[in-house]
């Protein structure tokens, strides 16, 4: 049997107690394949795009909301777009350059735009009232910081709908194709010279590489209109997102970020030709293939004739995969006692969640070695999503992350990138300070 970087490190938390009987479910990222795909992002664009075009990768912090991954990317030359006041401050715990940036986000605050503005962070504005806001905001205190507008190019949606943010009625950005919409966004960068980039996201997961290149190709059009009857190079950078789709079913990295930007560079003349910056917003393409939930099987049973492996591992930390199997499935693979791979004829199984619904299964009649009580089920491909969106039900506490990575003798060393939360810490999250605050609430 052949053993992967994985299966290694598998082996290794369980000899090492990361995964055991007191600490039953834990994640594990693989520094060295993160590293690998920030170093073929960088790549791919470099390739083609011409020499001496400012070029930001800002990793979409909600694929990771992790500090110590955050600062590993910015050690490989990316930047970070947020999304929110905690994410800028994950950011800015990380050391995130603030030139390295972005804030994007369909409901900022007034406080959070102006303390946008106050540090220089990059600011795309979703719609005419928030750009109303930032309109006083530089009356009032002219800031440098680079600010952009939102548009959906209403080109369609992808195969996962909740995924799709270039439909008609999408959420984000301002409407392209409604009535008097794209006159409107030419008249307010005409109107205001501080109004400096475009920014479009049509969607991620479950996105054919071409949809997102029609996108990206009405956002260029848009802006040499822009820049045209402006009769100056007033957009001078384009934000053109994120989302490359991500393989689910196999080991395979594919689409690849190389194919990616020679479709842009085939189906958009100009875009890559110096004549405009550009910003990128990949998360979930970089991180997803190089992490695992390893979770040990708590008990074997069966109902219906069909075995269940009763797991760590539901809801709570693959919400997405138990709600929408459809569109979410992972792969899992099944490993021993001692985290070595298992063995034997594949049985169809059920893999359960610790979660008290019935629903909570990460797996239905999957064909997999037999799991017994003691054993453990990895779900794969999870390093994206999977540590920054922790479902909460039953009060379960947030589990352990660890990155690994192969010693300089071969063997695998952790390092500690989220403790796992204790029970103490997750009471006081849950209002203990406050056990006695309704006593009196209420009462004639």
């Amino acid at each position: 049997m052949t053993f992967t970087d994985r299966d290694r490190a598998v082996e290794a938390a369980v000899a090492q107690g990361l995964v055991g009987p007191g600490e039953p479910v834990a994640g594990l990222l693989d520094i060295a394949g993160i590293r690998r795909s920030a170093g073929e992002l960088r790549a791919a664009f470099e390739e083609f795009t011409a020499p001496g075009t400012p070029v930001l990768h800002a990793f979409a912090v909600k694929a990771a909301s992790l500090v110590p991954v955050l600062r590993l990317l910015a050690q490989e030359g990316l930047g970070c777009e947020v999304a929110s006041p905690g994410e800028l401050a994950l950011a800015r715990a990380a050391k995130v350059p603030v030139a390295r940036t972005v804030l994007d986000s369909p409901a900022k605050t007034l406080a959070e735009l102006r303390e946008a503005l106050a540090l220089g962070i990059a600011v795309n504005a979703d719609n005419p009232e928030e750009l109303a806001r930032i309109d006083a905001l530089m009356a009032s205190a002219p800031s440098s910081a680079p600010i952009g507008l939102r548009v959906n190019p209403q080109i369609g949606g992808g195969t996962i709908g909740a995924m799709s943010t270039a439909t008609d009625t999408s959420k984000f950005g301002v409407a392209l194709r409604d009535e008097g919409a794209r006159e409107w966004v030419v008249r307010a960068f005409l109107a205001r010279p501080w109004l400096t980039r475009l920014h479009a996201h049509v969607g991620s997961q479950g996105m054919p590489l071409e949809l997102m290149v029609a996108g990206v190709r009405a956002l260029f059009l848009l802006a040499e209109e822009i820049n045209e009857q402006a009769g100056r190079r007033q957009i001078d950078t384009l934000d053109i997102g994120g989302g490359l789709p991500v393989n689910f079913s196999s080991d395979a990295h594919t689409p690849t970020y190389r194919e990616y930007a020679a479709l842009l560079h085939s189906a958009v003349p100009g875009l890559l030709s110096g004549r405009y910056g550009l910003v990128t917003e990949f998360g979930r393409s970089l991180l997803a293939k190089h992490g695992t939930v390893l979770a040990r099987v708590e008990y074997a049973k069966s109902a219906g004739g069909r075995p269940i492996a009763v797991t760590h591992a539901g809801a709570q930390v693959a919400t997405r995969t138990v709600f929408v199997p459809e569109a979410w499935p992972i792969r899992v693979a099944a490993y021993d006692a001692e985290g070595r791979p298992k063995t034997g004829a594949p049985v169809a199984q059920d893999v359960a969640g610790p979660c008290c619904f019935a629903g909570d299964l990460v797996a239905e009649n999957r064909p997999l070695p037999l799991l017994d009580a003691g054993d453990h089920a990895a779900l794969l491909d999870t390093g994206a999503y999977y540590f920054s969106t922790h479902f909460a039900y039953n009060s379960l506490p947030r589990p352990g992350v660890y990155g690994y990575a192969p010693d300089s003798d071969g063997a695998v060393r952790f390092a500690t990138i989220r403790t796992p939360q204790t029970l103490e810490d997750l009471t006081a999250e849950s209002g203990a300070a406050h056990a006695a605050a309704l006593n009196d609430l209420g009462r004639p």
